[in-house]
């Protein structure tokens, strides 16, 4: 049985799915794509008696990595991800704000980029990035095989795919990354998307009208 626990703590205007995934073993944590909203994250994270040791980001829009900077400020815990593909989405993090409004937000750096075939840990736990762009171009899943879940940000949710209208989207790269390396992860497979509910690959493989 696996140590792997997840809580959904819902942030921003956007109501994105940032999460919170830790170790049942040694309770060290990791926030995953905190993009606002950090009092509330910070309470769930206290609430849970879990203590952070680091931030994951999937990719680089803000509603997954605005409050990135600085609850990594905070919280004196490194950021881990996204692909430097996003380098230039995260340095403008701050006009993306302006965009949406959002005023406060900060650009990050990350202290360590992922790449395909990385590994990161959360505790005694080990999770596998994958690198799936089209969504946005430094895209990265993070998959715990033994549990058989990922947490898939903005690449599928239940019934549709990540859009790709954004600067740097490609649905043809976007639709080749879901079915190349996420669907042969298996169909048993729980994803947690960046928005609304979790599913399985099983069921996006049926049903999903962009993967059909």
């Amino acid at each position: 049985m696996s140590n792997l626990k997840v809580a959904i703590v819902p942030v921003t205007p956007f109501e994105q799915n940032a999460s919170i995934v830790w170790d049942t073993e040694t309770m060290k944590a990791a926030i995953v794509d905190p993009g606002g909203d950090l009092p509330r994250l910070i309470a769930a994270a206290k609430e849970l008696k879990v203590t952070p040791e680091k931030i994951l980001i999937t990719h680089g829009h803000i509603d997954h990595a605005g409050g990135a900077a600085e609850l990594a400020e905070t919280l004196k815990i490194p950021v881990e991800g996204p692909h430097i593909g996003d380098k230039a989405m995260l340095e403008g993090l701050p006009a993306q704000g302006q965009k949406f409004g959002i005023d406060g937000v900060r650009s990050l750096t990350p202290d360590r980029w992922l790449a395909e075939g990385d590994t990161v840990t959360v505790g005694n736990l080990s999770f596998d990035v994958l690198h799936v762009p089209g969504h946005a171009p430094g895209h990265v899943v993070f998959v715990h095989q033994p549990s058989e879940f990922a947490l898939v940000g903005d690449t599928v949710f239940q019934g549709s795919v990540g859009r790709t209208d954004l600067p740097g989207g490609d649905h043809a790269l976007l639709i080749k990354g879901i079915k190349e390396k996420l669907l042969p992860l298996g169909d048993d497979f729980a994803v947690l998307p960046g928005h609304g509910p979790a599913t399985t690959l099983g069921r996006e493989k049926a049903s999903n009208p962009f993967l059909v």
